[in-house]
């Protein structure tokens, strides 16, 4: 059998081992040390961020960013249902409540007109959310103009949740920077990685100084052990924002073969019933992954099953949290657009380290199934 092609698998160019040996060389090996510190202002300088803090994953920044807006038990947070668990299971981490909302078809992204209805309910209801979460899907923005609006007329603060997005722009503006805060991950299968790893962007230095505080286990100033408050293990280590650093040094090299990957899908099946996830003015994808939709879920499955016995990974778009198990019983606001999404949708093979005769493979068996 030919070699398995992974979805999106970590591109890594040696780059990386230079700051990896400082950091073995000085023995800085704990989580501070310069490649931490270099990582959060080589964040700040590429995405024109305000702050950062370098963490251990996208999920403890959300998680923090959270804490960060007061958002406690029974607490309502208004969030995309069309996205990964990560971005939910912070709220219950806090005891609150996820207000799902679904998404508008043409970024996939959460529905401004459905994020206000949500909310007007919730003020009915004599409770005011504490807080938005937006997620930037696959690497494409949201309809930031909107959703940015709608946070300054019922003053409800934003956090991006821009895992899947860095370096992607709405109106040259760079995702996870509209919000109070953002976040960014560095997982394996991301478009830069640190194996493993996030960062917390903010409009504020006090923010990501508090963040810092928190995911240091919250030890006060003070010559012996003092903790006040209740504190988390979610710093990054030196060693991992190495590779960090390393990474981004490529990020707009990353960006381009995973642009030019959608490029050569959409050339390619342009004469085949398929719907690519598109940009109109003001979008610029990253395009992490390439995901398309096609006439039916019968249809995808026969397409994905056929991709997985050419040893070929396809995943099918998130499934929405409004149907998970562990989500279906919180209030969601719905207008079928992210259901019909994930039974008709496919992620394709999108990683930046895909050769031509990848892409050759994975198309041949594409056309196959038509």
């Amino acid at each position: 059998m030919d070699s398995k092609i992974w979805l999106s698998s970590p591109h890594l160019t040696g780059e990386e081992q230079k700051y990896i040996q400082e950091a073995f060389e000085t023995n800085w090996v704990a989580p501070l040390g310069p490649n931490v510190n270099g990582f959060e202002t080589e964040i700040c300088t590429y995405t024109n961020a305000t702050a950062c803090t370098a963490l251990v994953s996208g999920t403890a920044a959300i998680h923090l960013a959270l804490i960060l807006l007061g958002v406690q038990k029974d607490d309502f947070v208004l969030a995309a249902t069309f996205t990964f668990s990560a971005t939910i299971n912070p709220i219950r981490y806090q005891g609150a409540t996820p207000i799902l909302i679904d998404s508008e078809a043409d970024t996939w992204n959460m529905s401004p007109d459905l994020l206000e209805k949500a909310i007007k309910s919730a003020l009915e209801k004599g409770k005011k959310p504490k807080a938005i979460i937006v997620v930037h899907l696959y690497g494409m923005p949201a309809k930031m103009k909107e959703i940015m609006a709608i946070s300054k007329k019922y003053t409800i603060p934003v956090i991006e949740d821009a895992a899947e997005s860095i370096g992607a722009k709405y109106k040259n503006k760079q995702t996870g920077t509209f919000g109070e805060m953002g976040i960014f991950s560095f997982n394996g299968n991301k478009i830069i990685t640190t194996s493993g790893g996030g960062a917390l962007v903010a409009k504020s230095k006090k923010h990501t100084d508090k963040a810092l505080f928190l995911a240091t286990q919250a030890r006060e100033n003070a010559p012996h052990y003092q903790h006040e408050v209740v504190g988390y293990n979610y710093r990054m280590s030196n060693i991992v924002a190495g590779i960090g650093r390393g990474q981004l040094e490529v990020l707009d090299k990353r960006i381009a073969a995973r642009r030019a990957n959608f490029d050569f899908y959409k050339k390619e099946l342009a004469n085949y019933p398929i719907t690519f996830q598109e940009e109109s003015a003001d979008f610029f994808a990253n395009r992490w992954l390439t995901a398309v939709v096609f006439e039916s879920y019968e249809k995808r499955e026969a397409i994905r099953l056929a991709l997985a016995q050419e040893n070929i990974e396809a995943r099918p778009l998130w499934k929405p949290m409004h149907l998970q198990p562990v989500f279906q019983a919180f209030p969601f606001y719905g207008n079928d657009v992210s259901e019909d999404l994930f039974q008709r949708g496919l992620c394709l093979p999108s990683g930046s380290n895909l050769t031509d005769t990848d892409r050759k493979r994975i198309i041949n068996a594409l056309k196959s199934c038509f």
